[in-house]
């Protein structure tokens, strides 16, 4: 880890990351009536680092062009209704090393 980066708040290394998005979306919300009736709590707005999900009125939107491609919404959502796959080679997060 560089000094740059030490002691850096996870919003101010997150600015830092860089995208190359698909126009295909790599996530997909299986069933829109399982966030709408079963999902109370909408924990995947919760636990995403990057916010990917956020609940909009009546519907889950997804901002798959943040994605950290962390898999915690293939694994975190209580009712399995979240595809997750890695972006088209060439798209997704671009890390920097420093």
């Amino acid at each position: 880890m560089s000094d740059a980066t030490k002691g850096q708040s996870i919003e101010e290394k997150q600015y830092l990351l860089r995208f190359n998005a698909d126009t295909k979306s790599h996530l997909t919300v299986l069933d829109a009536d399982i966030c709408a009736t079963k999902c109370p709590d909408k924990i995947c707005t919760i636990f995403c680092p990057a916010e990917v999900y956020k609940w909009e009125d009546i519907r889950m939107h997804v901002g798959y062009e943040g994605c950290h491609e962390c898999g915690s919404c293939r694994i975190g959502c209580p009712h399995q209704n979240i595809k997750w796959e890695y972006p088209k080679g060439g798209h997704g997060i671009v890390f920097r090393l420093g």
